[in-house]
């Protein structure tokens, strides 16, 4: 264990002076694992390489002034996922602007029915932004990134049961806030 936290410090040490071949050595070591971090992530192989390299690049690039507490691998994968998932947020609202888009140039049946559609949307989306940091990150990673349990717990670098906890505190109080919406549908039918 003490040759371990030796070599890594010799390694940032390496890196801090600017010793390329040190680089060259942290990103063998760890640009594959990077690339499997975004894209378990991102879920876009592309991007993911893309997400790899930015990361390597500012480990560079902030060399001098960077202090690494952590193992350098620590440090990149948790700069990885950090990554990935500011890359999914960003995709998630241009998907967004451009389904609104979409749908504003689409004519509708009704106005009543352009009117309820709209403020279901809304109340969804401000459901899902209201709800506690923890929470929504789970839920989110869950519903619109398509995430197992599983995959959720080792990029939050929590347990599956501390994710399968979160995810019914997201879904119990999603059920408490939609609620109105909910007796909304179950009254027209009845």
């Amino acid at each position: 264990m003490d040759t371990q936290d030796a070599h890594e410090r010799e390694l940032q040490e390496r890196i801090r002076a600017g010793d390329e071949g040190a680089f060259d050595t942290v990103f063998r070591e760890n640009y594959a694992r990077l690339v499997r971090m975004a894209e378990s992530v991102a879920r876009d192989s592309a991007a993911a390489e893309e997400i790899a390299q930015e990361v390597l690049l500012q480990f560079w690039r902030r060399r001098r002034e960077l202090r690494v507490e952590q193992s350098i691998a620590g440090y990149l994968l948790r700069s990885t996922r950090n990554r990935a998932l500011n890359h999914v947020r960003h995709e998630r609202i241009v998907a967004r602007e451009l389904a609104a888009t979409s749908l504003d140039a689409r004519e509708f049946p009704s106005a009543d029915a352009d009117t309820l559609g709209g403020e279901l949307d809304r109340a969804v989306r401000h459901a899902i932004e209201g709800l506690p940091e923890r929470c929504r990150e789970v839920f989110e990673m869950s519903r619109d990134q398509g995430l197992r349990y599983a995959e959720i717990a080792t990029v939050l670098e929590i347990s599956v049961k501390t994710v399968e906890k979160r995810m019914g505190q997201a879904l119990a109080e999603l059920r408490i806030r939609l609620s109105p919406w909910l007796e909304k549908d179950f009254g027209k039918k009845g």
